[in-house]
């Protein structure tokens, strides 16, 4: 059966709730980069104000921000850090139209989901779960968002320690399933670690063998990327072919690589100001219409957070973003649950596993 995307049921602005609620309240921010007091914080659904009598949608969301109404009346989300002195800010904290403001969660719902008993087993998502129908899910998925959407992979550096897992995901790169990588330091280094030494962290990537002071390897693969002075002409320096990054580079995926205090080197690419490597990430996340997260917490709620359950195509239609989270810990994958990404599909397996049945369902191996 095709894949097809969920119709989405906006309200229902003729009913009396809507009808007899006020329009929003606003304040005007007094200086950059502070909001007024009371300010309404966004979540990652879709949120509608009343503005003039009329009930906007805040077209381009993110968690835990405020809505600024623009000179020309449209709606910006945007992180506190950014508001500029005299942006006119949304207040308000009810979410049910009583000022103003409305927060959609049951957009996407079917008739089908909102008829299951309250009371069933095994709603949890753990080792023991069945993952057949997720994994035929994101086949589907996937081979529909390579032609309608934009796939973003948020990866952490167990991939780089497998040498299947680095050359599936290299297919998966070739073959357009990935249209931008965000990760860490650690990804790259140890992936072009791979490419050169066919080590990660000094074992070899296949037997698990440790090499004679293998323990300098990334830190000289770090050295090496910072001579030749970014990461393509550090490929061409050496003539690499092999791995993620290497896939990524030779088919113009977009690349964001933000640091953390532990770095060595690091690598030129790495974004070294946490707040300039919010934005970058942000930039590549405004546009996505699916995330996939895997085996790295920090990065995956971090996407988590600047991402809602929707977006607005260039046609207007409103549609579901997909985000998925993968590590072997049930910790790591609750966690953004508990950060309030509720529309999360989480999946408690090895990732070097789950990206070899996704290419498997794929027929890419």
């Amino acid at each position: 059966m095709p894949f097809f995307l969920p119709a989405y049921h906006a309200p229902d602005f003729s009913a009396q709730l809507f009808k007899n609620a006020p329009d929003v309240q606003t304040a005007v921010a007094d200086r950059d980069g502070v909001a007024p007091e009371y300010f309404h914080s966004t979540s990652m659904y879709p949120e509608y104000f009343k503005i003039n009598g009329t009930w906007l949608l805040a077209e381009e969301s993110r968690m835990d921000s405020s809505v600024v109404i623009r000179p020309d009346g449209t709606l910006a989300v945007v992180e506190n850090r950014n508001l500029k002195k005299g942006d006119i800010v949304i207040l308000g904290r009810s979410e049910n139209a009583e000022e103003g403001i409305y927060v959609h969660t049951q957009g996407f719902t079917s008739e089908e989901n909102t008829l299951q008993d309250q009371f069933v087993f095994r709603q949890g998502r753990s080792r023991e779960t069945s993952y057949a129908k997720d994994y035929d899910d994101l086949v589907e998925l996937l081979q529909y968002e390579k032609e309608h959407g934009m796939i973003v992979w948020v990866m952490g550096p167990a991939f780089a320690f497998d040498k299947r897992a680095r050359a599936v995901m290299a297919s998966m790169v070739d073959n357009g399933y990935v249209h931008a990588l965000l990760a860490g330091n650690a990804l790259a280094t140890h992936d072009l670690e791979g490419a050169m030494l066919h080590t990660a962290l000094g074992q070899d990537i296949y037997a698990q063998i440790s090499q004679p002071n293998g323990h300098y390897n990334h830190l000289d693969i770090d050295n090496r990327v910072r001579r030749s002075g970014s990461i393509p002409q550090f490929i061409r320096d050496y003539d690499l072919d092999d791995g993620i990054i290497c896939s990524c580079v030779r088919n113009n995926v977009p690349i964001v690589l933000t640091g953390s205090i532990r770095d060595d080197g690091p690598i030129p690419e790495v974004i070294g100001n946490v707040y300039e490597g919010q934005n970058a990430m942000r930039e590549v996340l405004k546009k996505t219409t699916t995330v996939i997260c895997l085996a790295t917490m920090l990065h995956t709620i971090a996407a988590g957070n600047m991402t809602p359950s929707f977006r607005v195509t260039e046609e207007g239609v409103i549609r579901p973003l997909y985000i998925y989270t993968v590590d072997a810990d049930e910790f790591v994958v609750n966690k953004l649950l508990d950060r309030g990404s509720l529309s999360a599909r989480t999946m408690v397996t090895n990732v070097q596993d789950f990206i070899t049945i996704v290419a498997h369902g794929l027929e890419l191996i």
